[in-house]
């Protein structure tokens, strides 16, 4: 179905299932993380109703519409222009029956829905605390990037409340907030279950983290093996191959 672009923006075939996203240039485009997200929370249960706080444009919905059999994926995003933006790519792949999108801060959400209500919760918040790093971006990317509307805590307390018992949480993060997203997790009963750290190559440290939490679970992490991205001739590996349907 065609839809009207504004300024700036333009379509991006995702070269799976026929799937497409708009974005715009001059905003703050998905990245890999987002993608690598979608995949690791692929094997979520069939039927199931799906909340994504900060959905941006809608990457992860768009991408769990396709590798899933999920019911109902609803996007929180603050920002409105962007928002209405993943509101546009639901009617360009023709997902309004699974994919909603509220125009909302994720702290409002305890007026809109009612405790225990989402089966599953996918997260790619927000990686910089507060006046941390050099700011010199425009105000979407600096919202995108930095806790400024909302901290970390908020984005774990929200999960814990929304999800219904032994509910699944899957979050992408980075390594150096790794303690802070434990202890988080711990204090709200969301139990870690899985880790995977992503490295560019084998000879680098991780800058990524995937994490999946189960709500009111018991004790037992399992960490996987690390996620390479690059191989040794600068290309990428045969799994990220994979998870780009490269393959």
């Amino acid at each position: 179905m065609e839809v009207e672009l504004k300024e700036n923006e333009r379509i991006d075939d995702l070269e799976f299932k026929n799937l497409k996203i708009i974005q715009n240039k001059n905003g703050f485009c998905f990245g890999m993380d987002s993608v690598l997200l979608s995949d690791f929370a692929k094997n979520i249960k069939k039927d199931t109703k799906v909340l994504d706080l900060g959905t941006g444009t809608g990457i992860i919905p768009i991408l769990l519409c396709g590798k899933t059999e999920l019911k109902k994926v609803i996007g929180v995003e603050l920002q409105e222009e962007v928002a209405e933006m993943a509101k546009r790519s639901i009617i360009l792949n023709n997902l309004e029956e699974r994919f909603e999108v509220i125009n909302k801060n994720i702290l409002e959400l305890n007026t809109i829905y009612e405790n225990q209500t989402f089966d599953v919760i996918v997260t790619n918040p927000p990686y910089k605390k507060k006046n941390t790093g050099i700011i010199n971006e425009n105000e979407k990317k600096i919202i995108s990037r930095h806790e400024i509307t909302a901290e970390l805590e908020d984005f774990i307390r929200v999960s814990k409340d929304l999800l219904k018992d032994k509910g699944e949480f899957y979050m992408v993060h980075r390594p150096e907030r790794l303690v802070d997203i434990i202890s988080l997790m711990r204090k709200y009963k969301v139990e870690p279950k899985i880790l995977r750290f992503v490295c560019p190559n084998e000879e680098k440290e991780p800058n990524l983290i995937l994490i999946k939490g189960v709500k009111n679970a018991k004790t037992f992490l399992k960490i996987e093996k690390n996620l390479i991205v690059y191989n040794k001739n600068g290309q990428y590996t045969e799994e990220i191959l994979k998870i780009y349907n490269k393959k």
